[in-house]
């Protein structure tokens, strides 16, 4: 992937569904066209999943979901 970012050039967030605890915290990036990397926020320096935008999408709509 030309002119992509490196992982550690991204600005992560955490997921609004976390807990705001120390626990479950799931933090994800913009930058990576067609992709939406996921990590353990407890981890940072940690392992990186890379979802496909449309896979997460249908994770979020799920999770919404009552």
């Amino acid at each position: 992937m030309t002119g992509a970012p490196g992982l550690g050039d991204l600005t992560w967030r955490k997921s609004s569904y976390s807990d705001g605890g120390a626990n479950n915290c799931v933090e994800v990036a913009d930058g990576i066209p067609g992709l939406v990397p996921v990590r353990d926020s407890k981890v940072g320096d940690g392992d990186v999943v890379l979802v496909g935008r449309d896979a997460w999408g249908a994770f979020v709509r799920g999770v919404r979901t009552p």
